[in-house]
C-alpha cells in the first residue's frame, strides 16, 4: 500500500507501469534532493507524465496527467557531483488528489489505484496473450526484425512490459496506464497494434 504523501517525478516522455524496471538518471538539483530523501525513507517515487505546453513552466510545476505509476528504487548508484543513476521497479498505480508545495520537488497527496486481477480475468489474460503475440510477432516481422518472447514472464508483467517498452508515443502510453485493469490494458493494447498494422508501411520501429 503506498502512503498517502509521495514525492513525484514528472518526464515529458516516460511512463511507468507496475512490476517493470525504469533506469532513470538523475540530474536536477531538485530531483537530486527528492532521490536523497526517498533514500533515507521508503525510497518510493511516483512517475508522472507531463501535459503538452509544459515547456513554458518546466522550472516550476507544470500540469502533470492526474494517474502515475509508484515505483522503489531497487538500485541506487550516486554520482561524485551530486546526480544518481537509479533503477525504480513500479509497484501501483495512483491518481494525484493535490499537491504539497512546501518542498523543492514535488510532492502529491494521492489515492492508491490497485490493479486486482480476478480469476477469470487471469483466463480471459491467458488467451489474450496468444493474440497480443500474434499480433506482435507480425508488427515486428514487417520491420524486419526477429520476434521474441521471453517465455518465463507471466500475462500480467508481459502486458505491462510491452506497454512501457514498445516503441510507443508517451500520450499512447498514457492512456495505457488510465486502463481499469491489466485486461483492458492488454485489449488497448492489441488494437493499437492492430491499428499500427493498418497503417501504410506500419510497423514497430523496435523496443526501447
Amino acid at each position: 500500500m503506498l502512503p498517502p504523501t509521495i514525492p513525484i517525478f514528472p518526464l515529458p516522455n516516460v511512463v511507468l507501469f507496475p512490476n517493470v524496471f525504469l533506469p532513470l538518471h538523475i540530474f536536477e538539483p531538485r530531483y537530486r534532493t527528492m532521490t536523497k530523501d526517498a533514500l533515507r525513507g521508503d525510497r518510493i517515487i511516483g512517475m508522472t507524465l507531463l501535459q503538452p505546453g509544459y515547456e513554458a513552466s518546466y522550472e516550476g510545476r507544470p500540469r502533470v496527467y492526474p494517474i502515475g505509476c509508484a515505483g522503489v528504487i531497487t538500485h541506487a548508484e550516486p554520482l561524485a557531483d551530486g546526480r544518481y543513476n537509479i533503477v525504480l521497479r513500479g509497484i501501483e498505480k495512483f491518481r494525484i488528489d493535490s499537491e504539497d508545495t512546501s518542498l523543492d520537488y514535488r510532492l502529491a497527496h494521492i489515492t492508491p489505484l490497485t490493479e486486482a486481477t480476478s480469476e477469470a480475468e487471469r483466463r480471459l489474460l491467458s488467451q489474450q496473450r496468444l493474440r497480443l503475440e500474434a499480433v506482435l510477432a507480425a508488427a515486428i516481422e514487417r520491420g524486419g526484425a526477429e520476434p521474441r518472447f521471453p517465455p518465463a514472464i507471466g500475462d500480467e508483467d508481459l502486458v505491462n512490459a510491452l506497454a512501457q517498452y514498445l516503441d510507443l508515443q508517451p500520450i499512447e502510453r498514457q492512456a495505457l496506464l488510465e486502463c481499469e485493469g491489466v485486461l483492458a490494458r492488454g485489449r488497448a493494447l492489441i488494437e493499437l497494434l492492430e491499428m499500427r498494422m493498418l497503417a501504410p508501411g506500419g510497423h514497430l520501429g523496435g523496443v526501447h
